[in-house]
């Protein structure tokens, strides 16, 4: 028997402990899960007898490495910051290791002791890292194997709200980390190439610079761009390429509202507010505008908007920026923290909504002097609030990830990430069946 070891069980693990569940028995696995919240663990093993929920700080190596050492492959969904201390760990007891998010530096420094020691470390196997790098490099391999010469690539990748669920007017509802979003953005300007001149977008810039899309069957898209879409040349083999871009995809008019909390500073997260937890909606939006006698708060505000952003206030109003009844009660806290709290309170999931998960390739290539476009999209639905689409994209990759390491179709060594055909092809297919599938258009231009 092999035992799969997973540390954390919070939302994007749902679809992937789902996913091992139902193959433990033929494969003859176990599943050890840790996560603070131990009754989580259990609603989501139900009845099975191969998963044990086990509770201990993952976060502590000497509570952490027995574990390991007994298991053969772990799946590390704690937060970003924790993956390399557990990779350490993983190469010291030679136990392969996946996680989701980027690879770091420290993460990269680790890729000949893996190799030492005969493991790997996949990186990067989410959605966005992961499903978006394997399905650009599915395309890139196929212009690159007839010749051709890829001349841009603008990718994007938006968690959405499924056009059923999507009723509020900022067609935007939580489906991931709220403090993420929030702070998106932030800590140094996009950088990205664009006909080969290197372009540069700071954060007060940033959601007010946008490219429109358009996907048949659901409508218009807003994209603002990621922070590093340079370093993206390396990873997909690109080095030459005159454009380059890599953005986040929201509706119409999210990205516009989102600029006016930026403009006002509501999205800052380096200092303490004094008697913030006195704070109403109506008086922490205040103190972000200017002093005027005799003049409401909402007349303060529409002055701020200006008459060519008024279009926007039904989107303020909507979350409560002008309730004076109820304080946030939270002491202490960052203009980001109570910006969040107040988002949480008006933007989360509802019972019986769903989420939807946007990505979207376009590709422009040359091949015998004829220049090529191919568009390449995926819209994905969520099954509930627990089998969230952002669930689904992110938990299923990883889960086959884990069934091809440990059947040994997976045979990569060290540090690394699926941009290899021999890895995204099966998983790619894969996930066809769980509808996360592309449909590709090309034309000549």
């Amino acid at each position: 028997m092999k035992t799969i070891l997973i540390l954390g069980a919070g939302l994007s693990a749902s679809s992937m402990i789902r996913y091992l569940l139902e193959r433990a028995e033929e494969n003859n696995w176990r599943l050890k899960i840790v996560d603070q919240d131990i009754e989580l663990v259990k609603r989501k093993i139900g009845e099975s007898s191969f998963a044990e929920a086990l509770s201990f700080n993952a976060l502590d190596p000497q509570e952490r490495r027995p574990v390991i050492g007994h298991s053969d492959l772990v799946i590390s969904m704690l937060p970003a910051r924790f993956h390399v201390e557990v990779a350490k760990d993983c190469i010291d007891l030679r136990v392969n290791l996946i996680t989701p998010s980027y690879i770091s530096p420290e993460m990269r420094a680790l890729d000949a002791k893996a190799r030492h020691a005969n493991i790997v470390i996949m990186n990067e196997i989410g959605v966005d890292p992961g499903i978006d790098h394997m399905s650009a490099m599915k395309i890139i391999h196929a212009i690159q194997n007839k010749g051709g010469f890829v001349e841009s690539f603008k990718s994007f990748c938006g968690g959405l709200m499924a056009p059923e669920s999507d009723n509020n007017p900022w067609h935007y509802k939580f489906t991931w980390n709220p403090r993420n979003v929030i702070l998106a953005g932030q800590g140094g300007a996009a950088m990205f190439i664009e006909n080969g001149e290197y372009k540069y977008i700071p954060y007060n810039r940033l959601f007010d610079r946008l490219d429109r899309i358009s996907i048949p069957g659901y409508g218009k898209f807003e994209g603002y761009p990621n922070r590093d879409s340079l370093s993206y040349r390396k990873t997909y083999g690109l080095d030459t390429i005159p454009t380059l871009y890599r953005g986040t995809l929201r509706k119409p008019n999210y990205c516009k509202g989102f600029h006016v909390f930026i403009e006002l500073g509501m999205t800052d997260d380096t200092y303490r507010m004094t008697d913030s937890e006195s704070l109403t909606p109506r008086s922490f939006l205040n103190a972000f505008l200017p002093y005027n006698v005799g003049i409401s708060v909402e007349d303060k505000f529409k002055l701020f908007l200006r008459d060519d952003r008024m279009y926007l206030y039904d989107q303020f109003e909507s979350l409560g920026v002008f309730a004076k009844d109820d304080s946030f009660g939270f002491s202490n806290a960052t203009p980001a923290q109570l910006l969040e709290k107040l988002l949480v309170s008006h933007l989360s999931l509802q019972e019986g909504d769903k989420d939807m998960l946007v990505m979207y390739h376009e590709f422009i290539y040359s091949l015998g002097g004829v220049k090529h476009q191919i568009t390449s999209s995926m819209i994905n639905i969520g099954e509930d609030q627990t089998y969230t689409s952002m669930s689904n994209t992110v938990g299923l990759p990883v889960a086959i990830a884990a069934k091809m390491i440990l059947t040994g179709e997976l045979k990569e060594k060290g540090v690394t990430l699926p941009i290899r055909k021999e890895v995204y092809e099966p998983i790619l297919a894969e996930l066809e069946q769980f509808n996360i599938r592309f449909q590709e258009e090309e034309t000549s231009l």
